[in-house]
């Protein structure tokens, strides 16, 4: 599996890019509706089989759980071509889900053109938005990654979330996120590459 870094290319300040989207059981959501209120965001970029999604799922459950209770919202999004990798279909997204614990909404971009939007790169892509859905931080869960040791703890996302809900400025440097790559349907490759 070849590992691909995060590209950085929404940077501190922008808006989120808006977006309607269904969940795996064909329900859409809109950034608004599930934004509306909250005092801070996370989307993240992420699909089933992944090595560098399933070595996290569990802890980033538990994270999007304990900010949950403080009024932050998470979204997951899942943009792969499912032609081509059906492990990652709409109905699988249900189960994996479930599976992992996860109790916010987990969206599919089937057209691709969110995760364009948001220059998303690999699985898993983070980002973390405030109340005016202005971008506070982009980057990586933590330091881990499959195979290579250390503790699944979200450091590096849960101080941003802790930095955005107190009104400080998350600080640099923001290390990439990396993963599996956006699983590009033919010809939407983009060109941030």
């Amino acid at each position: 599996m070849a590992e691909v870094p995060s590209t950085f290319q929404l940077k501190r300040g922008q808006s989120a890019p808006d977006f309607t989207l269904p969940d795996g059981s064909g329900t859409e959501h809109s950034l608004a509706d599930l934004t509306t209120g909250k005092q801070a965001t996370v989307i993240a970029f992420v699909c089933n089989h992944c090595p560098f999604v399933v070595h996290l799922t569990k802890e980033f459950g538990e994270l999007a759980s304990d900010f949950s209770a403080k009024n932050v919202q998470t979204i997951a999004i899942s943009a792969n071509d499912v032609a081509n990798y059906p492990a990652d279909s709409p109905e699988k997204m249900v189960q994996f889900a479930e599976a992992s614990g996860w109790n916010f909404p987990y969206l599919y971009d089937e057209s691709q053109a969110v995760a364009k939007s948001y220059s998303a790169a690999c699985t898993p892509d983070f980002y973390v938005f405030d109340s005016e859905l202005k971008l506070t931080y982009a980057g990586q869960f933590d330091d881990t990654r499959p195979g290579r040791g250390g503790t699944i703890d979200g450091a590096d996302l849960r101080r941003a979330v802790e930095s955005t809900l107190s009104g400080e400025i998350v600080s640099e440097p923001w290390y990439p996120s990396s993963g599996c790559n956006i699983k590009w349907k033919s010809g939407q490759e983009p060109d941030y590459f």
